[in-house]
Formats: structure tokens, sequence, C-alpha cells
């Protein structure tokens, strides 16, 4: 039974013995005051009760909405994907906890290294580091170029002829000669970097940390095997053109990079200098001509282009569009820096098919290790990656020797 009811029960008792002075109209006044009393109090503590419950929840969303101590940089900061927070939260702090949670699919280049610390740069930083290198001057950039899965990469190569004969209708047919193939292995050598940043520098927000160690390894990268394909000895780093064994285009044989001479020693002729670019250019075979370029570096470039033929024309000729290399006698013109300057004996100027004639192997994944420890209160980043590099057909380039014969 409710309050109500009880209240007005109590209240409508002594009506029935009508005591004197009272009467039905009195005693009805009275329990509606009563009940009018019940409503009104019921109303307040059902309001009082409200106001908590919103007080609550209002509580509630603004802890759920406050925002961090520090703020957003950007508002494009909540659309990166969850390997780049990965990526800059171990950079940052060294906590991997996110990096092994990743489900990554198996062909992409990012994915965790099991216990190391280690893992594979994620595909953003990866192809950064890859333009960076192509856009170097290193003959990558007109090279052939495969991608390699194993230690080393082998180059089957066809350099013998058939034999052949003219036979008369009757009689017996001699036997001719088989060609050869020829296996030239390419090892793949570990190119390593070891930048560092202060824990200060890596702790501020505002910096930009990718694009900043994704530079700094390019640019080691990019200088190392540039010099590499040029000038490598083979041991511990790529072959480079120049390690090969130069002989005279005259007695040139496989296994050797031929060479044409200028006539002077440390320098081009002093009447037709324009000769040498010429018998250099020609000295190389027509299927060869028609992808080829000259590689040289800045200062050579300096002096080959005030040479003029003799109708007084230059050689040399600039792009005719913006990003186009420039031409000597039609074919474009790669400045490698690593290539040597003009002295005696020389060999400052290469010419050739490069996409045959050299390949670079290397593995697609670039490995960082980070290292807080080694080098406080600096972070020591330890990135490396396979590269290989050898000529692969030594008929499709020749080279330019500075001596008199």
């Amino acid at each position: 039974m409710s309050k109500k009811e009880t209240k007005a029960q109590g209240q409508s008792a002594p009506a029935a013995g009508l005591t004197t002075g009272s009467t039905p109209a009195a005693e009805v006044k009275t329990a509606l005051a009563g009940f009018m009393s019940d409503i009104n109090e019921f109303h307040t503590e059902f309001s009082t009760k409200l106001q908590q419950q919103e007080e609550r929840l209002t509580m509630l969303d603004r802890k759920s909405l406050t925002s961090p101590a520090r703020p957003a940089l950007a508002t494009g900061a909540e659309t990166f994907a969850p390997h780049q927070k990965a990526f800059e939260a171990y950079l940052r702090s060294g906590d991997d906890d996110a990096l092994r949670g990743l489900e990554l699919e198996g062909k992409a280049m990012s994915t965790a290294v099991a216990a190391d610390g280690g893992y594979l740069v994620d595909p953003q930083t990866a192809d950064t580091i890859q333009s960076v290198l192509q856009s170097t001057a290193s003959i990558r950039a007109i090279a052939n170029v495969v991608n390699v899965e194993a230690t080393s990469f082998d180059v089957l190569i066809d350099h013998s002829d058939v034999g052949t004969g003219w036979a008369s209708e009757t009689g017996a047919t001699a036997e001719t000669g088989t060609p050869t193939i020829e296996r030239i292995t390419i090892p793949l050598h570990e190119l390593s970097a070891l930048p560092k940043a202060s824990q200060r520098l890596l702790d501020d927000s505002a910096f930009d940390i990718e694009n900043w160690l994704a530079g700094r390894i390019a640019d080691k990268f990019a200088r190392a095997e540039a010099a590499a394909f040029i000038n490598g000895d083979g041991i511990d780093k790529p072959t480079g053109i120049l390690t090969h064994t130069a002989v005279a285009n005259d007695s040139w044989a496989w296994g050797d990079l031929g060479y044409v001479a200028t006539g002077n020693v440390g320098d081009f002729d002093a009447i037709n200098p324009a000769d040498a670019i010429i018998d250099l250019t020609y000295s190389l075979d027509a299927e060869y001509r028609a992808n080829a370029a000259f590689v040289m570096n800045s200062k050579t470039a300096g002096a080959v282009r005030k040479m003029k033929d003799l109708d007084g024309r230059f050689l040399w000729s600039d792009g005719l569009a913006a990003g186009e290399p420039a031409r000597l006698m039609g074919y474009p013109v790669l400045i490698a820096e690593d290539m040597p300057d003009i002295a005696a004996d020389s060999l400052s100027i290469a010419f050739g098919d490069f996409a045959a004639g050299y390949t670079v192997a290397e593995r697609p994944d670039t490995r960082i290790l980070r290292d807080p420890f080694s080098a406080k209160p600096h972070v020591l980043f330890y990135a490396t990656k396979r590269v290989g590099g050898d000529v692969s057909d030594f008929a499709a380039i020749k080279l330019l020797k500075f001596a008199a014969s």
C-alpha cells in the first residue's frame, strides 16, 4: 500500500464517526492538501536526482573529450596509418609494442623482426630513400637494377656466335661451332649508415623525424654506392667499371674493357680535340649505340662542352626541356662526380649502353636498428642495405684514356 493511500485512509477514518466540528467538505479539503504536499515532495526529489545524473554525465563527457597535454600540430595527424604511428613511437621512445601488434601483408616491405629490436623500414620511408637514390649522380640511373631475395645474382651472357658455312646441294654438311654461355655472379654486399640524434630532438613533436632519418640514410647510401659503382674493388663492396682491366680497343677481348686514346697525355689532342670523342662513340658496336650514354664528372664536362666540329658547331647541347639530360654527339650525358678528373693515363669518360653493360643487384628492404644506449644522450640508428654491382656485358662499355696510345 502506498504512502498516499495510507494517509488518505488515516484521514478518512474520523470522518466515518463524524466527530464533533468536522464536516465532509473539510475532510476532503484536508485530504487534497496532503496529496498535493506529497506530489510536491516527489517532484522535488525527482528533480534533485535528475540534476545529479546530468552533472555526472557532464563530468564523464569532459573526461573523455579533454584534449591531451600536447595538442596535435596538424589536423591530418589522425589520418596516419597504424604502421606510421608505430614507427614514430619506436623512434621517439623505443616502444615496439605497436610494431609487434601490427598485421602486415607478407609482400609488404614493413614487417616486425623478432627479438632484436630491429624492423624493416615502413613503405613510405623506403620510397623516400629510393627516390633520393634515383636522383643522385650515380650510374644506377642508367644501369640495369634488379631486386633479388638471395645472396647473389647470376647474369647469363651469350657472347659467342653460332658457326655457319655455305653448303652445296649434294655435299656433306660439316659440323659448326656451338655458342657457349658464360655466367657472371654479382654478390650482394652490406651498405651501412649510422646517423644519430639527441633524445631531446626526438621528443620534439614538431620535428619531422621520418624525413630527417630518410634524408640522412639516403645521403650516406647514395654517395657510398655511387662511388663503388665507379671505383669499387669488389671487396665488401660492388665492383666498379673502372676496376676492370682496360685494354686498347683494337686488342679487346671478353673480360676486359676497351679504351680509345686521345693521342695526348693528360689532355685532348691540341689540334683536333673533338676527334677523340668521335672515335670513342664509334668504337661501340651499333647495337649498343642506340641506348648509349656518356658518363663523366663536372670538370671533364666543362672541357668537353667547349669542343666544336670543323664547321664551328658545338658537340655539346643542353636538354631541350626541363629535366632532360645534356647531350653530346646526340647521346645523353650523366654527370657522375666519382669519375676521375682529366690526368695522365686517366679513364675520365665512359660511353656505352649501361642498361646492358652494368647490373645493380639489391635487396628491396632497408633494415634499421635503434640503439639508445651506446652514445647517450644520443640515439643511434644503424641502417643497413644489401647491394651489389658489376659489369655484365664487357662489349657494351668503352672508355676514353687520356694517353698517347
